[in-house]
Order: C-alpha cells, then sequence, then structure tokens
C-alpha cells in the first residue's frame, strides 16, 4: 500500500483509524472500470475483502431457470459489499454477482488481515454490523416490493426516483435495463411504459423516456398503489 493514500482512506473509512501504518503493507488500491475482467460472481471465494473509496459496482443475482438478472443494491464511496462479508466471515461461497458501472476506485485488503483486524478492534466490529444491518433493510425493502406492489407501482416508482436523482426531465435508458433493475421481464416494462405514454404521463423514444407530466405519474403510482 502507498502510505499517502491512507489518510484518504481513513478519512473515508473511519473504522480504520486505529489501524497503525505499518498493518497496510499487503493492501492494495486499484483503479478498475466496467472494462476490467473480474471473476466476482455467484461461488466465489474471496482471498480479500473489498471496500469501495470511489465509483459504484451493482450488486445482483441471476435467476438459474431463465437467467434473468435482478439488482439487489449497489456498493458506493465508503461502503462495502454485506453478502461479501457475510461469505467471508462464515467462510462459505459469494452468494451474488458483480458488475463494475463506472471508473471505481477499490481497496483490498487479505482475508485473514481483515479477521484480525475484526477480532481486535471495535471501530472495524461496529463498521462490519452497520453495514450488514442496512443491507439487511436494503434487501428485506426490496423482497416486499416484489412480493406486494405491482409493476406499474414499481415502475412508476423508479421514474419518479430517477428523475429527481438526475434533475432531468429525460431519463437515457433501454427497457431492458429497466427491467434488470426491477426483476421482471422487458415485455412487461415495455407494456407498462407504452401504458403510461398512453395516458400523457410520459414520452418514449429511442433508448429515452421523457417526462411530460409528473403529476401523472405521481397519480398512476398511487392507483396502482390502490389497485
Amino acid at each position: 500500500m502507498d502510505y499517502h493514500h491512507l489518510d484518504r482512506i481513513k478519512l473515508l473509512f473511519p473504522c480504520f483509524q486505529s489501524v497503525p501504518n505499518e498493518h497496510w503493507v499487503n493492501a492494495e488500491l486499484l483503479s478498475i472500470d466496467s472494462s476490467t475482467p473480474h471473476a466476482i460472481q455467484e461461488g466465489h471465494i474471496f482471498r480479500h475483502t473489498m471496500f469501495i473509496v470511489g465509483g459504484s459496482v451493482r450488486i445482483f443475482k441471476i435467476c438459474p431457470s431463465s437467467g434473468r438478472e435482478m439488482t439487489l443494491y449497489r456498493v458506493n464511496g465508503g461502503q462495502c459489499c454485506s453478502l461479501m462479508l457475510a461469505s467471508i466471515l462464515g467462510e462459505t461461497e459469494y452468494e451474488a454477482s458483480v458488475q463494475v458501472e463506472e471508473p471505481t476506485e477499490v481497496l483490498l485488503i487479505p482475508v485473514p488481515l481483515f479477521r484480525g483486524w475484526m477480532d481486535s478492534l471495535q471501530p472495524v466490529r461496529q463498521f462490519v454490523y452497520k453495514q450488514m444491518m442496512g443491507r439487511i433493510i436494503d434487501v428485506t425493502t426490496l423482497l416486499e416490493q416484489v412480493t406486494f406492489q405491482s409493476i406499474p407501482l414499481r415502475l412508476s416508482d423508479y421514474l419518479l426516483s430517477r428523475f429527481h436523482a438526475l434533475q432531468s426531465d429525460t431519463l437515457w435508458i433501454t427497457h431492458e435495463k429497466i427491467a434488470i433493475e426491477l426483476g421482471t421481464a422487458r415485455e412487461v416494462v415495455t407494456r407498462t411504459l407504452k401504458s403510461f405514454a398512453k395516458s400523457g404521463a410520459i414520452a418514449l423514444k429511442r433508448g429515452q423516456i421523457v417526462l411530460l407530466d409528473g403529476g401523472s405519474l405521481q397519480r398512476l403510482s398511487k392507483r396502482a398503489n390502490v389497485t
């Protein structure tokens, strides 16, 4: 590890403040992007614990029968994957797959070294437990949405959240990408989007979804929740 990175890492991950500098000799900081080959998928056995310093990775599951993907959550700067932590601590195979979505910095800590830090340093243990608890809540919420909410409701909520996050009336995204985010079939997304467009809430263009009437889309969300 190049020690000039440590101040930045410890600022982003305060749980590592008490780790002496000499204990970082076997840690690495890597820069990766969407073209970087990796083998982190279901069944993977980790040799390093990974922490995201900057950028984002998508954690997803693949249905064995259909091959359909479903996004579980994303890991951003200052976070790590809770399923990875569970795999490392339980000495089990990884239960998801990883996609690098943008240029990302990853901190790699050898698993035996990280386990030693967990055993001896309370802030590291607290960080791990907090990460795992937060993701349990996220995945439980996702399970409730998939089980109890209709596709029109989930789709309208997803669109509203993306328009708001981007602060734009135009969303550049394919129907296939939305289907992956919602864990459903592309045909279902296309059919539902066409019904939204017919109502005047949105306009559909090639690779684009344009917001025409936010209030109408919100009403569609509420109506789908009722029905």
